[in-house]
């Protein structure tokens, strides 16, 4: 164990070093492989490049236990047969790797991952890496990927059109055509200002996971001032700033612009009876839960 490259590297690294735990993660990966090889008649084990170390010890540990004793693994001479393989690890730009080790992992499941929130992490990945997406994970061909490239550099390039493709691709792939609809529908509804795509509940809530969220009652919401609602919700630090952002252009209602600082929330502007959207400027939203 201690022999492999994998390991002297780390253990020569002194700012990076490994943990005990890591370093004998490989006897349980070998360990498990024998069992499946002996009991299951499994000789492959496939994985990313960097479990090629924790591959090869069950490999070993196989050629070491059990030899001819296999009732159900390969055997020639006295040596079981078994594979490894491994793929090349899908690095972002700046070297790191996908993965729920790694902060912004990307879930396939739509309970652990929102499909806008899927298909929102593909749209916004750094030109750099982009092409290179499109190539590894989707069924484009390899021309039509070279002209998306070659508009990347052309004068007039609308940004992120490459990686709407990637996307919608890409999303479409993981959720269905559903769940690309329900991604796109998100997008556009909640641009500030995008008071051409009607709001629903189903996709306020769809975001709520990914933006700060109050709870308050009727009798909280109702009738009241909407800058008081923007400094109560907790969006807005005091009114001053609230009508500082409205001078600027910058306040939401449910994606329509609010124009007067006299606006009071009415019940048609709780979206289904059940929610609020506040945006102050593009990013910055408040999903407020009416109970």
């Amino acid at each position: 164990m201690m022999s492999k490259e994998s390991v002297k590297k780390r253990l020569e690294n002194a700012e990076q070093g490994m943990s005990y735990a890591e370093f004998t993660y490989q006897l349980l990966q070998g360990y498990d492989f024998v069992h499946l090889y002996e009991k299951e008649g499994v000789i492959v084990q496939i994985g990313g490049s960097d479990q090629w170390g924790n591959i090869t010890a069950g490999t070993d540990l196989i050629r070491r236990l059990i030899g001819k004793s296999s009732e159900n693994g390969a055997v020639v001479g006295n040596v079981p047969v078994v594979f490894g393989l491994t793929f090349p690890l899908l690095l972002k730009s700046d070297g790191t790797k996908f993965g729920k080790s790694e902060d912004g992992a990307i879930w396939l499941s739509a309970s652990l991952l929102s499909p806008y929130k899927f298909y929102q992490y593909f749209f916004t990945v750094p030109d750099d890496d982009v092409v290179r997406f499109l190539k590894i994970l989707t069924f484009l061909s390899i021309e039509e990927i070279a002209e998306l490239e070659r508009d990347m550099g052309k004068l007039g390039y609308v940004p992120n059109t490459a990686q709407r493709r990637l996307a919608e691709e890409v999303t479409r792939f993981v959720h269905g055509q559903e769940g690309l609809e329900e991604a796109l529908k998100a997008t556009e509804a909640l641009k500030p200002g995008n008071a051409d795509t009607k709001l629903d509940w189903k996709t306020i809530e769809g975001i709520a996971a990914d933006v700060p969220s109050c709870s308050m009652n009727h009798e909280q919401v109702l009738n009241i001032p909407i800058l008081d609602l923007y400094v109560s919700s907790g969006l807005l630090e005091s009114k001053s700033a609230a009508r500082r952002m409205l001078k600027q252009g910058g306040l939401y209602l449910n994606n329509a612009k609010v124009d007067s600082e006299s606006k009071k929330i009415e019940a048609d502007d709780i979206v289904d009876d059940k929610v609020i959207l506040l945006s102050a400027g593009k990013k910055n939203k408040m999903v407020v839960r009416i109970s």
